[in-house]
């Protein structure tokens, strides 16, 4: 087994070279300004990069061959589209292209199959997430997201969580010594346990008698997914306030449910 836990048919992974920052930033200079051949020498001093991101999947029923070989793809389209002049680290800038290609290639090749308009809007956000942050240097919020890419903030966490490897049922989630706790044991069983359509109407009904902004904050924490913190910026509020804010609306859900 190599430094990376990945074994990689016919290359001695321990023996791989990593290139300083000033060989890289001469290389992509050499590069720049018509030599070829410093793209392999990139590419070459950038591949422990693919194998730590492939560290993930050591433990998986994955071939970890075609995983690097996907892997190369991402690392070669970041060398073609890296620019210099932002100023930022080629690693910061290739890992999420070498990780795209991979998880993608997962996704592609599992038995779960997400809908393609879903795929394509989770590729559409990871995008404009990763030229945001290299322009700004920080990262963008749900609600910056969806102007941008005109679409409802609920749909953002939806097709990223599309891109997440499935979990098994039989996946250990809790073990002090003893008997184990599997995901499968915290699952509720539909067919012994029906949904209780009074509380539901129940729910709703409060819901449309607390205040509006009560009402906006549990949405954005509950169904959209927002911190506390990202809602106060779009608020324009303190996160103090929006916990006070959310505080209030349970209580008054739980009131009005009574």
């Amino acid at each position: 087994m190599s430094k990376y836990k990945v074994d990689i048919t016919g290359i001695n992974t321990s023996q791989l070279k990593v290139l300083t920052q000033d060989q890289q930033k001469d290389l992509f200079e050499k590069l720049k300004n018509g030599d070829q051949s410093a793209k392999v020498k990139i590419a070459e001093g950038n591949l422990k990069l693919v194998l730590s991101i492939l560290k993930r999947y050591a433990n998986q029923k994955y071939n970890m061959d075609d995983l690097f070989q996907v892997g190369c793809i991402g690392l070669m389209k970041a060398i073609d589209n890296f620019d210099t002049n932002y100023g930022v680290m080629f690693s910061t800038y290739a890992v999420p292209l070498i990780l795209g290609e991979v998880k993608r290639y997962v996704r592609d090749n599992t038995s779960i199959r997400v809908s393609r308009s879903t795929r394509d809007l989770a590729y559409k956000i990871i995008k404009y997430k990763d030229e945001y942050v290299t322009l700004n240097g920080s990262t963008p919020s749900s609600e910056q997201i969806a102007k941008a890419l005109d679409v409802e903030e609920y749909e953002i966490s939806n097709a990223l969580d599309s891109l997440k490897d499935p979990m098994s049922i039989f996946e250990p989630i809790y073990n002090d010594g003893g008997d184990t706790i599997y995901l499968l044991d915290q699952i509720a069983d539909k067919k012994e346990k029906s949904q209780d359509k009074d509380m539901l109407i129940s729910l709703r009904k409060a819901l449309s008698q607390i205040k509006q902004r009560e009402k906006e904050v549990l949405l954005s924490r509950y169904i959209i997914g927002k911190t506390q913190m990202e809602i106060a910026q779009s608020l324009d509020i303190s996160q103090a306030q929006v916990s006070r804010i959310e505080k209030n609306a349970i209580s008054n859900i739980k009131r009005l449910i009574k």
